[in-house]
């Protein structure tokens, strides 16, 4: 990757005393693995995720989001929470 990509362009300055700059950024390719997961509506497995969440929910600690790590810590407990679901729901 190139650091120092940019070029001035005195030839192209106009009646002011500024000249344009280029800049080029690279943005490298990356994959990035998605997928959707699915659960037919008004199934049992709808109704057994759905409890599973609520329950799990219903236990975490939310009674001091003082700061954005203690608000991390939930959210993060939260997605944990889905993840576990959805697997015991899998199975």
């Amino acid at each position: 990757m190139e650091i120092n990509n940019h070029s001035i362009h005195p030839d192209l300055q106009l009646s002011s005393d500024h000249v344009p700059l280029s800049v080029t950024i690279t943005i490298e390719e990356e994959n990035i693995d998605m997928f959707k997961l699915s659960i037919a509506k008004n199934s049992e497995e709808e109704k057994k995720f759905t409890n599973n969440i609520l329950l799990a929910i219903k236990n975490i600690n939310i009674s001091d989001l003082s700061d954005i790590s203690k608000i991390k810590n939930v959210t993060n407990s939260f997605a944990s929470i889905v993840e576990l679901a959805w697997k015991a729901n899998a199975k």
